[in-house]
């Protein structure tokens, strides 16, 4: 829940009449080092025969991140010489499936929900992006088999395949810490789940508080112990039981759910623990929670949000120095789950097919097509094969890193859920959580109004 774009920084860019981009390529091919331009050539070599050729694009992106994707696409122009258009729409979900369903749609869509793109093929509506491409994303993606698993879906005929290719990741697994503070308490980053239950102790021990928890988010609140949830699902439980619980073949009773709830409570429901005490968890609206990081002396030391958080830090805090953040680590004792990233991602179909669009899926294997907006704001990519050195600054870059040597990728839960449960029964139940009421009690309530459903 709750995807933001960070470090935004970039020019704005002519756009010339229709909504094509005609911008000048963003990064002149060959003169920087940290591109991978030969892999530019390359695809200019074998896909550069397309001129007069169109192809229409349909996604998520708006503003900044919209600016950002068209100087993507300039490279696939430049190689190909097609007319490739993007556009958007404030309700592209709803957009595309209108679009599909007249039989009016895009070469390209582009979409953050599997459910939705899965319901898609299903119809009929999707273009099988075939074995050779699914392997390759098994090969070159950090967690391979986890986002080819976010991308194969039963077709109109009810056989499986693969659908959506990734591009572009967002990582939830985060914790926030203020390094300054670290120091002049002689703390360490905390390598195991153990190691960060013991430092919390710590700074009981000596006088602080070690969270800053907000749930608050108006006709949201609650979505933040969601993602908590989620993170120590993924710490406790096989991929598999997370797999299960997103669609209920799992109760939301079952006692690995509720074990990871009673384990966020063990921070969450502990008075020591968060700033302001228990009571102020709920009531704390999330965009200021992390604010008290920065107080002097601190209200907190720890923070656990997704990588869009620093838009809320302080104005002229800047990242690596005055503010940074870690894995949120695993549990030395659950180490055979190996080191799961909890996220979400935008996935790109074929919804209208043409020699223009299976280029452009090509197009995405190339180091260029993530590198050029690595090297602006706001883009992580598992791809293995890009050069690190293009990300913007070293947060993106550590982030990066921490998307490539997952061992295991999930999309947030409670966006893969039906929307009266990840968007409704969940929140409110962590709330009766925080609030005081048993575990199990909460997640048999969230399991009643799942069975209500049917």
């Amino acid at each position: 829940m709750m995807n933001r774009s960070l470090w935004m920084g970039v020019a704005l860019t002519a756009l010339m009449a229709g909504g094509a981009a005609a911008q000048e390529l963003k990064f002149a091919p060959g003169e920087e080092a940290r591109f991978n331009w030969q892999s530019f050539e390359d695809f200019k070599s074998a896909h550069g025969d397309l001129k007069g050729q169109s192809l229409t694009l349909f996604g998520p992106w708006r503003g900044d991140d919209e600016i950002l994707f068209n100087s993507v696409l300039a490279y696939f122009r430049e190689a190909t010489g097609v007319d490739a258009r993007y556009s958007s729409s404030e309700n592209y979900e709803q957009q595309i499936v209108i679009d599909t369903q007249a039989g009016s749609p895009p070469n390209i869509a582009i979409l953050p929900q599997p459910g939705l793109l899965a319901d898609l093929a299903s119809k009929g509506f999707l273009v099988p992006l075939g074995d050779e491409t699914a392997n390759w994303v098994k090969e070159n993606y950090g967690a391979g088999e986890s986002w080819i698993g976010y991308g194969t879906y039963k077709g109109k005929d009810g056989a499986e395949a693969f659908y959506a290719f990734p591009y572009k990741a967002d990582v939830k697994s985060l914790v926030w810490y203020v390094p300054e503070n670290f120091e002049e308490a002689g703390y360490e980053v905390p390598e195991t789940m153990e190691d960060l239950l013991a430092l919390s102790d710590q700074i009981v021990e000596d006088g602080g508080v070690p969270w800053c928890i907000g749930l608050g988010s108006g006709g949201a609140t609650g979505w933040p112990a969601t993602d908590w949830v989620e993170d120590l699902m993924l710490r406790t439980q096989p991929a598999e039981t997370y797999d299960k619980w997103v669609i209920n073949e799992i109760k939301f009773n079952d006692p690995a759910v509720v074990g990871a709830i009673e384990e966020f409570g063990k921070i969450a429901r502990n008075d020591k623990y968060v700033s302001g005490g228990v009571a102020a968890v709920a009531s704390t609206d999330f965009r200021d929670s992390p604010k008290g990081l920065f107080d002097i002396p601190p209200k907190c030391y720890l923070h656990h949000q997704a990588s869009f958080i620093p838009s809320f830090f302080p104005d002229g805090v800047e990242l690596g120095a005055d503010a940074d953040f870690f894995y949120m680590p695993t549990y030395q004792a659950k180490a055979d789950l190996g080191t799961p990233v909890l996220g979400a991602g935008t996935l790109v179909t074929i919804t209208k097919d043409s020699p223009a669009a299976q280029a452009f899926i090509e197009f995405l294997k190339t180091p260029i097509a993530h590198e050029v907006w690595m090297a602006q704001a706001a883009f992580l990519t598992p791809y293995k094969g890009v050069n690190v050195e293009a990300y913007a600054n070293d947060p993106l870059k550590k982030q990066g890193d921490i998307l490539t040597s997952a061992t295991t990728f999930r999309f947030d839960a409670s966006d893969l859920m039906p929307g009266k449960i990840g968007a409704g029964a969940f929140w409110t139940g962590m709330i009766d959580y925080v609030g005081g009421k048993d575990a199990e009690a909460v997640a048999t309530d969230i399991q009643n109004a799942w069975d209500g459903l049917n």
